[in-house]
């Protein structure tokens, strides 16, 4: 397949409305056309919370994290004073944006001073707004003046339209719904100071010109700017501004056009990601809290129902004992409703919350951190209890989740309705007693050097095969991959005689074959992989989890700790050996791993056997 038959089939895939969106608007964007460029607001003027009459539930804790530390991409960087963060800095570097009192369509997306923009953004998104709200509602004073005089001062740096912070409409979407989340903390949805509902309706105005260009990425950025829409849109009604009658009917019109498109019937999300799964489903829990808070009509049926499914989903795909899951797909650290100071590769307060709001049911039974955000937001703990999560196939979206007492083994099979974010096709990640001895790299950084650009989302960076040292699809762009992979003789998930096992294969542009087929079974896991149709080299990787691995090369073998990995082969191995690999658990800081690498020159099947001590 060629090079221009590919962009081609790519572009098609992409979806012709989705590609006129883009086109649309960045030609409204060069040409001055776009209404967006010729925005005014007043500067909104504070003060914009006040102290609560009634404080929190006395169950619910306030987060010590953000308020006594700067945080990033769920790290902690510093001890916290009293003094704003540079808003238009790099939250790492504290390397300014240059030109940052430009209008925002003016200011490059890519600064090479500054590096990934991300770390711009990050303090931008009001993470620390919530817990200044928390602190707030226990009747801490100087919570409530930090809240203000920092929305203050960022003002005073980013007045409407102008810098970096209001380049995205995303971005000005998650600030609205932490704006709407600490004023529903703080009691304060009706009856909201006038600057504070002057600062809504600037956000609203700079959201709603772009919202056809966040929906044709069909990922979170569509999700989150309706969820602004619909939150700030009602807020604004139910403070007697009429402006917020057509952002509450578009943001609600997305919400289910969202829901309907993008959640798969079997939960699984279009951006095949574990964390942007959790941005899209927070986004949809604060939009069914904000509804019932305004007692707004109920969204269709079908709404509910499939962020019912995706709320399932990332259940079923993480671990219960700790709230960790695969590492799968793009990663920017996003964790949209930070309340608890559990880590940021915890999942269980997101997966509770929509447990309640969706299924009326608890997912997790025990007491824990992940209650939390039902003590602040004045949900009750319902009695239902949900069944605990076995063995599932989301054929829709391209997973299989294997589980044995304590091993969890996922399976990742190409079923790309919308455009992949990595080449990992039939990866796989084994978890034994909550920890991730078979694991994904992650992505590290959207904006870093080629060679990390090219690393963690490619094929080396799996658990799979890679033939003739190329990705399993071809790179189009910095996002965009080519020659969307299509699965093959998929076999269905077969649970029996203590056994669980399934399968899937592809055939990839160039003609090279792959079928892998897993089965999982007490403490062993089988791994067969049948190979074909490459030039020169097949080379299976295994990314293992940090330690210390010894390596018998005449048996095939590594081992460590009470877990072997053996490979067996038909035909002769090249190559049997240990390297170094990278990982990215947290954006923007990557940590080595050791990596085993089995190479062949021919057609042929490989077996993998992985044992563990019985746990």
């Amino acid at each position: 397949m060629n090079s221009l038959l590919v962009k081609a089939s790519t572009a098609l895939r992409l979806g012709v409305p989705n590609l006129g969106r883009v086109a649309l608007y960045r030609f409204g964007l060069k040409s001055g056309l776009n209404p967006v460029q010729h925005l005014s607001a007043v500067l909104p003027a504070g003060p914009f919370f006040s102290l609560p009459v009634q404080f929190a539930n006395e169950r619910a804790m306030p987060r010590a994290g953000w308020y006594r530390y700067s945080e990033a991409f769920g790290q902690f960087l510093s001890d916290l004073g009293q003094t704003p963060p540079l808003w238009v800095a790099s939250c790492l570097s504290n390397k300014p944006v240059e030109g940052a009192e430009r209008d925002w369509w003016q200011i490059p997306d890519f600064d090479r001073l500054v590096g990934d923009i991300k770390t711009v953004w990050e303090f931008s998104r009001f993470d620390w707004m919530l817990a200044c709200a928390q602190h707030a509602a226990k009747g801490d004073e100087n919570a409530l003046l930090r809240l203000n005089d920092w929305l203050v001062d960022w003002l005073q740096t980013n007045p409407p339209y102008k810098g970096p912070n209001w380049k995205c409409g995303q971005e000005a979407s998650i600030r609205i719904m932490h704006l709407a989340m600490a004023a529903q903390l703080l009691g304060q949805v009706t009856g909201s100071a006038s600057g504070l509902l002057d600062l809504v309706e600037a956000h609203m105005q700079r959201i709603a010109p772009t919202v056809l260009y966040a929906m044709a990425q069909d990922n979170n950025h569509g999700t989150s700017e309706a969820a602004a829409l619909f939150i700030g849109g009602s807020w604004l009604e139910a403070n007697n501004r009429t402006a917020g009658y057509r952002f509450t009917r578009v943001g609600r019109k997305w919400l289910e056009n969202r829901a309907r498109r993008l959640i798969e019937k079997d939960g699984s999300f279009s951006q095949y990601s574990l964390n942007y799964h959790r941005v899209m489903l927070d986004s949809f829990s604060m939009v069914e809290l904000w509804r019932r808070q305004l007692a707004l009509p109920a969204f269709s049926q079908e709404f509910y129902t499939r962020v019912a499914a995706a709320s399932e989903w990332l259940r079923c795909i993480t671990q219960s004992i700790n709230g960790d899951g695969p590492n799968l797909g793009a990663n920017d650290g996003a964790r949209l409703l930070p309340l608890t100071d559990t880590d940021y590769r915890d999942y269980r307060p997101s997966i509770q919350l929509a447990s309640v709001l969706f299924h009326s049911a608890r997912a997790y039974s025990e007491s824990g951190d992940w209650n939390q955000p039902l003590y602040w937001l004045g949900l009750t703990l319902p009695e239902a209890q949900l069944p605990e999560p076995t063995g599932v196939q989301f054929d829709s979206g391209g997973y299989f989740v294997l589980r044995q007492g304590p091993a969890v083994t996922l399976l990742r099979y190409p079923r790309f309705r919308f455009r992949p974010s990595q080449a990992d096709a039939l990866h796989i990640d084994l978890w034994l007693g909550g920890e991730n001895w078979l694991r994904d790299a992650g992505t590290f950084s959207y904006n870093t050097e080629q060679r990390w650009l090219d690393y963690f989302p490619g094929t080396v960076a799996h658990n799979t095969v890679q033939f003739d040292g190329r990705d399993q699809m071809p790179r189009l762009s910095r996002f965009l991959f080519g020659a969307w992979l299509k699965s093959r003789n998929v076999e269905p998930l077969v649970v029996s005689n203590g056994k669980q096992s399934g399968g899937a294969g592809y055939r990839d542009w160039k003609g090279a074959k792959h079928h892998r087929r897993v089965v999982l079974s007490g403490h062993t896991l089988k791994v067969t992989d049948l190979v074909s149709g490459f030039a020169c080299k097949a080379v299976l990787r295994w990314r293992l989890k940090p330690g210390n691995w010894s390596i018998d090369a005449d048996a095939q073998c590594v081992q460590t700790d009470g877990f072997s990995l053996v490979v067996s082969s038909a035909v002769p191995l090249k190559r049997f050996e240990l390297v170094d690999g990278w990982e990215s658990r947290y954006y923007l800081k990557k940590t080595p791993l050791p990596v085993l690498e089995v190479e062949i020159d021919q057609p042929g099947e490989l077996i993998t056997n992985i044992e563990w001590v019985r746990q």
